[in-house]
């Protein structure tokens, strides 16, 4: 059996659909009480962890759960850290106690930007907290992989889905006339969300060990993801206004020149390959509930 720690999350979601529909018997934690049933135990990393024990069965297991926004971890480095670090590890121990494999979800936020499509075996040099605090549990797990242990890190750059809020909402401004606001300065290189579950169910169903690494083959700014969006909207060009993501006050680690990773690993082990960037905005874009043609009667 395949379990999933932080069910409630995007990727989570989308991994325990993609299990399903592979008829792979999953499990889903939740910290959310009215959601318990018999495939969604309660976890909550906030709870101590000393009677916490993976349900009979368990084989596999991802650990998604996080403190995943720069921003509250940079607010907030002691409590998040105790949840990304302190009880994630106390975790991942339980679980290879138990003889059950893990599959740790990290970032490029590992690493400080400065290069383009980074091998797995470069050195960390996170510059953001939240970077700092998975740079810590890789490590550690690092160790553990290198003794033998049956674990593997899987690192991801920005996830996009259908429906992806920022670009519902970018749209809708767009189609109205209204302008927009999107850093000049912020890059990214989008996976499409089908693909990381892909990924995550490759490597949890053959027990992988090492690491891992999925992020598209190129990066762009929000502001050109922007600019992409009016001209297939066909909306005047001068609504999107580029402004700087450092200006804005956005946490330290949110404008890297490179976001992209190598994952020449999932490409050859599974056939896994992100495709390129303006071919997933084209995917969002068809996907957004502002750009499909309005229905009549």
């Amino acid at each position: 059996m395949k379990l999933l720690i932080g069910g409630d999350s995007e990727i989570g979601k989308a991994t325990s659909r993609f299990l399903q529909a592979q008829g792979m018997p999953v499990r889903a934690t939740t910290r959310r009480h009215d959601r318990i049933s018999a495939d969604r135990p309660f976890l909550d990393l906030a709870d101590a962890l000393d009677d916490w024990t993976p349900p009979p069965g368990t084989r596999s297991t991802c650990v998604l759960a996080a403190v995943a926004r720069l921003a509250a971890c940079a607010a907030d480095p002691i409590g998040s850290a105790r949840i990304n670090v302190t009880q994630t590890l106390t975790l991942i121990e339980r679980l290879l106690a138990s003889d059950v494999h893990v599959l740790f979800l990290s970032t490029n936020q590992v690493f400080d930007g400065d290069t383009s499509h980074v091998v797995p075996e470069a050195p960390a040099a996170p510059v953001s907290e939240y970077g700092r605090q998975k740079a810590q549990v890789e490590a550690a797990l690092r160790r553990r992989i290198d003794g033998g242990v049956s674990a593997a890190i899987l690192r991801l750059g920005k996830v996009v889905a259908p429906g992806m809020p920022l670009i519902e909402r970018w749209a809708e401004k767009l189609t109205a006339g209204v302008p927009i606001s999107a850093f000049h300065d912020m890059p990214l290189a989008p996976t499409p969300i089908e693909l990381v579950a892909k990924a995550i169910g490759a490597l949890m169903h053959d027990r992988a060990s090492g690491i891992f690494q999925l992020t598209g083959p190129r990066d762009a700014t929000y502001a050109e993801l922007a600019h992409f969006l009016a001209s297939r909207l066909r909306a005047d060009p001068k609504l999107v206004e580029e402004v700087s993501a450092r200006d804005a006050g956005q946490p330290e680690g949110s404008t890297p020149r490179h976001t992209t990773l190598d994952p020449s690993a999932l490409r050859r082990r599974y056939g896994l390959a992100v495709p390129d960037i303006w071919e997933v905005m084209e995917q969002l874009i068809a996907s957004s509930a502002a750009a499909r043609p309005a229905r009549c009667g």
